[in-house]
Parts: C-alpha cells; sequence; structure tokens
C-alpha cells in the first residue's frame, strides 16, 4: 500500500473510531470530511459504515493484543505487568474509543478475539489474587470490572494525565483504595 494510502486509512480508522464513539449514526460523509479524504475515497475501501466499524474494532483488538503480549502477564510480576498493561492500555482506549461490547453483535469473529483477550486479562488476575495481591472473597468478575473502570476513567475522564501517571494512580487506586485505614 503506498504512503499516502496508508495515511489516509489511519486518517479514517481514527476519524470513524472518534466520530463514532460519540454518535453511532455518524455518516460515512462525515466522517471522510473530518479524515480530509473523499467520501468515494472511505466507501472503495469500506462499502458500508458497518465495514468501518468492523475495521475499527479490528484495529482496537490489534493494538490491545500487542498490549497484552508487551505485558508479559504470565511472566512478569504481577505489579510489573500490571503497571505496564494499564500504562500501555490506556493510549489505545485514547485512541481507539470504541466500547468492544457494541462488538457483539458487530462483528462475531471479532467478538470471539476480545472474549479472548478478556480470558487473559481474567487468568492474570486470578494470578494475582493467588499471589496475595487481590483480595480472593471478592464476588467473580468483580476486580476485572474494576480495573476496566479505573482505566477507562483514567483514559477519558482524565485524558490529560500522561499515561505513566495514569497508571500510577490506577495501579495505586487497584491495589490499595482510596481510602486510608
Amino acid at each position: 500500500m503506498r504512503a499516502d494510502a496508508v495515511r489516509n486509512l489511519d486518517a479514517v480508522l481514527h476519524t470513524g473510531a472518534r466520530l463514532l464513539a460519540d454518535d453511532p449514526a455518524t455518516s460515512i460523509a462525515t466522517i471522510a470530511a473530518q479524515a480530509g479524504v473523499d467520501r468515494r475515497t472511505v466507501y472503495r475501501r469500506f462499502p458500508t459504515r458497518d465495514a468501518l466499524l468492523s475495521a475499527v474494532y479490528v484495529a482496537k483488538l490489534d493494538a490491545s493484543e500487542k498490549v497484552l503480549d508487551e505485558a508479559r502477564l504470565t511472566e512478569a510480576p504481577v505489579v510489573v505487568a500490571l503497571h505496564r498493561y494499564v500504562e500501555s492500555i490506556i493510549p489505545v482506549s485514547r485512541q481507539w474509543p470504541l466500547h468492544l461490547r457494541r462488538l457483539i453483535r458487530q462483528d462475531p469473529e471479532a467478538a470471539e478475539r476480545a472474549d479472548a483477550q478478556t480470558g487473559r486479562l481474567r487468568d492474570f488476575l486470578a494470578r494475582a489474587v493467588d499471589e496475595g495481591l487481590i483480595r480472593a472473597d471478592l464476588p467473580d468478575g468483580w476486580a476485572l470490572a474494576t480495573l476496566g473502570r479505573l482505566v477507562d476513567n483514567a483514559a477519558h475522564d482524565f485524558a490529560d494525565l500522561a499515561p505513566g501517571r495514569a497508571a500510577d494512580v490506577v495501579v495505586s487506586t487497584f491495589l490499595d483504595g482510596v481510602g486510608k485505614r
């Protein structure tokens, strides 16, 4: 693919992610205009908004997969792996703001990938429980949901925090809470 075509595709995917996160009914023409490309360019690559949405989800899944791999969830010490994961997933969440929950009805194959990624995180958090870093008496899925909400808050509600600082806050809050005892 030519360099300008790569740039155009990247602009369309990122613009589409941002606009579709705000309004799922955003038109291809609006996305093209915001991305600075002709709508025919977008339609050649993505004949429907659903095709574009699927491509955005796949791009987010690819980026998330890379984060999971680089965090070394099964090899690195839990706190180190957790920090690596959070510090790297926050920019992914900012760059690809669409929630994967919408993916299930959009693309079953991509939904399967998202489930596999969630499974990797669930296994990692089970390891954290086994090592005594997370309470074992929490309801099933509580730690995973809490981590997800903390990452989402850091990525979107505190967008001015640099990823490293945001990861410090998220990891500290996740492992230690916010209260003083």
